[in-house]
Order: C-alpha cells, then structure tokens, then sequence
C-alpha cells in the first residue's frame, strides 16, 4: 500500500508531501525536480518502505520522517527488493523495477547528527535503501492504492 507520496519542485529543496501525483511515461512525476531529466534507467521514481524507515530509527535511536531519505513513494507491507525487474502497477500507472537505491554519501550526509555518524547511516540503510523504477505507462498514483504485480496478485502485505 501506498503510504505517502513526497515531490520536490527544485533540486536541494525541501520534499513536499502530496495525497496524488500524475506519472507520465519515461519522464517522471509531473511537478518533481527530476521531471524529464533521466539519463539513465531508473530515474523516473524512488520508492522505500516505510518499515525500512521504523527499522533505522528503533537501530539508531533516531526519529528521522520517512520523507528524509528523499525517497518519492513510501511503500508499507511491500518488499520493494523483490521488485527489481519486475513490473507492476499502482492505480493505472504502471512500472518496472530497475535497480536498489543503496544507501550513499548525500544520504548519510543528511541523516548525520551529533549521535550517529554517516558510515552508521549508510550501514543502516545498506539492502533498505528502496527501489528506483521506471514509469511505463502514465497514470495516477495516490495515498492509499495498492501496488499490484503484474501477474494480477497484489504483493504480500504484511498485518
């Protein structure tokens, strides 16, 4: 399930949160700082689960949003590794996992504080650093909607 959705206008800018965002194929998400700017596979939208996010703040003793890991979709009960090469799809949008967002110095730069150390941020989110996708067909993906595999089954949930 689909539990939050974040955009930022201007690179460096602070993310945004949004109920609904329109996903246009091979471009982005309308309004995002990477709208029409992928040079490569995989840059169209990140996903990371929400889980990843609760696991680094109980390891670390942090209360970091999930929206500080500059990720555009929060997943909840969705395993987003599982998901590399794989197509699915949210609401009418659909995509194809292309790669893990591993964890890198930009991360750890931003999460680093008095009480954990930027190798400790990168170490924690090794293997949870989400899911880069590309958009295959434009749709809306809002709050709320499912993700669906795209043999029909909608990927396990955890309760």
């Amino acid at each position: 399930m689909i539990e939050a959705i974040f955009v930022s206008k201007k690179s460096r800018q602070a993310l945004q949160q949004t109920h609904a965002v329109q996903v246009v194929f091979g471009w982005g998400i309308t309004g995002d700082r990477h709208f029409k700017k992928a040079n490569k596979k995989g840059q169209n939208i990140t996903f990371i689960e929400a889980e990843a996010v609760d696991e680094y703040n109980q390891l670390l003793g942090q209360a970091i949003s999930p929206q500080q890991t500059r990720r555009n979709v929060i997943t909840r009960g969705v395993d987003l590794n599982a998901l590399v090469g794989v197509e699915f799809s949210i609401g009418g949008a659909k995509f194809k996992g292309v790669e893990l967002c591993q964890p890198c110095s930009v991360l750890g730069r931003l999460l680093e504080n008095q009480w954990v150390s930027r190798s400790q941020v990168i170490q924690a989110f090794l293997g949870r650093g989400g899911l880069r996708a590309d958009i295959i067909s434009s749709g809306v993906v809002g709050v709320g909607m499912p993700l669906i595999i795209s043999l029909g089954a909608a990927v396990k949930t955890s309760s």
